[in-house]
């Protein structure tokens, strides 16, 4: 692994852990195995590593969500798929992250919103638009808004003491929002397919 990627793999999992306003640039050099003289040659202050972290999770998380897309049989199983993996990575975030990133990084909040509607938005929009294409979905779907309604409300789990208060509720909370999204875009036929995904996936995620 190079080291930048490395640099921010770490800074990305102890935000996650941790939150983002008592993470210093010690805690990183420390998890990342090198000096604090290196750490400052890639990044001149922790709002630089902010930054740069924020940008190369959405990198990642986008990769792998165009990836579990790209390998599912109709939008459904993609949809599934997406609960599962979002699943096991709630199962790492303190719920307080999003809150200080907000706070404390505004200008690294904006860069992940805007990365949020960029990518996330678009991919759910096409998997809507798909969905209806395999008579998945109600046909009667605006696709825009509900794309748009998907990512807000995801991210309502993301606000602490709004509608969670530890890890345990995020992770509950997280897959209850997804699963009433889906039964209130789904047909008959898509709710079949739901209920035989769900035994598939999301059982196996829990055991993670």
């Amino acid at each position: 692994m190079e080291p930048l990627d490395k640099i921010l793999g770490v800074s990305v999992e102890l935000f996650s852990q941790y939150g983002f306003k008592t993470i210093t640039m010690d805690d990183i050099a420390r998890r990342a195995g090198i000096s604090k003289k290196t750490l400052y040659q890639h990044f001149a202050n922790k709002q630089e590593v902010v930054q740069e972290s924020v940008i190369w999770y959405k990198n990642q998380t986008s990769f792998s969500c165009e990836a579990v897309l790209k390998d599912s049989e109709n939008a459904i199983e993609a949809m599934v798929k997406m609960l599962a993996f979002f699943d096991n990575m709630h199962k790492r975030i303190n719920p307080m992250a999003m809150f200080e990133m907000q706070r404390f990084f505004p200008e690294a909040y904006k860069t992940f919103r805007d990365m949020l509607v960029e990518r996330d938005v678009v991919m759910m929009r096409e998997n809507i638009l798909q969905g209806i294409k395999e008579g998945l979905y109600r046909e009667d779907l605006n696709a825009d808004l509900l794309a748009r309604y998907r990512l807000e409300s995801s991210l309502l789990v993301l606000q602490p003491n709004l509608l969670v208060s530890d890890r345990n509720d995020l992770i509950s909370v997280a897959l209850e929002i997804g699963e009433h999204f889906l039964y209130g875009i789904m047909n008959a036929k898509g709710e079949k397919l739901y209920h035989k995904y769900k035994e598939k996936y999301l059982k196996q995620a829990s055991k993670i």
